[in-house]
């Protein structure tokens, strides 16, 4: 707690306008963060429950935020999910591949926590997050709200009302179309990375770094762009 009080350099000596607004802004998060028990108790392990705890306390919250902000603006949900979630969720990850590129001599951890994370969000969130729904939905029946929002599912398996589930609903949507634009911008991506390694020898920093970011800004941009533009049928 002491370390998320202090302002500036070890001195405290940092006096500037933006530090102190940066300060200001982040000071109820490091107090959140500095709840985290220190590694020397249990092994180490204390700290990882903890702080898995609260990142996932943290991506709930700024998920919630990110779809109150979307419905006030009148931004599909879709939308919301690949931009404001998705910005909110990965910016942390993008920090902590910064300092690994930073801290390390080669490009591995990185572009492994990059990777990482990604299977984690899928191999896990979405598992996990369906194997529960399943359960909870096995145990349920069919109320009106279900019915209304789920009418494909109703019809293409005669559910009535009050009648058993046949089970967790999860239209697919847009994902096809996004998946697959998804997957386009990776193959660029990695593509991109190989043929660095090649002409360049390095995947990060080295020559035509910032062109090859200019790339990977407008991979993502392209997606978004896609993306936004199915979700709203104008595609």
């Amino acid at each position: 707690f002491s370390s998320a009080t202090r302002f500036g350099g070890e001195d405290g000596s940092s006096t500037s306008a933006l530090a102190w607004a940066s300060h200001g802004l982040a000071l109820p998060w490091k107090f959140l963060i500095a709840c985290v028990p220190p590694t020397i108790f249990c092994g180490g392990w204390l700290c990882f429950v903890v702080a898995i705890i609260v990142i996932g306390f943290l991506t709930a919250l700024i998920g919630d935020l990110a779809n109150l902000l979307g419905c006030a603006v009148g931004i599909k949900n879709s939308v919301v999910a690949i931009t404001l979630v998705a910005l909110g969720t990965s910016l942390p990850d993008t920090f902590a591949s910064r300092a690994a590129a930073m801290g390390d001599d080669t490009a591995d951890a990185a572009i492994g926590n990059v990777t990482g994370s990604n299977s984690v969000n899928v191999f896990l969130g979405l598992g996990i997050s369906w194997l529960v729904g399943a359960f909870y939905w096995s145990f349920g029946e069919a109320t009106p709200e279900w019915i209304a929002r789920y009418p494909q599912v109703v019809a293409r398996y005669g559910v009535v009302e009050g009648g058993p589930l046949p089970g967790l609903a999860v239209p697919a949507g847009d994902l096809g179309f996004s998946v697959s634009v998804f997957v386009g911008c990776s193959l660029c991506c990695i593509c991109s990375l190989s043929l660095r390694r090649v002409f360049f020898g390095a995947e990060l920093g080295s020559r035509m770094r910032w062109p090859t970011f200019g790339l990977y800004v407008c991979l993502w941009l392209l997606y978004v762009t896609l993306s936004t533009l199915k979700a709203y049928e104008l595609l």
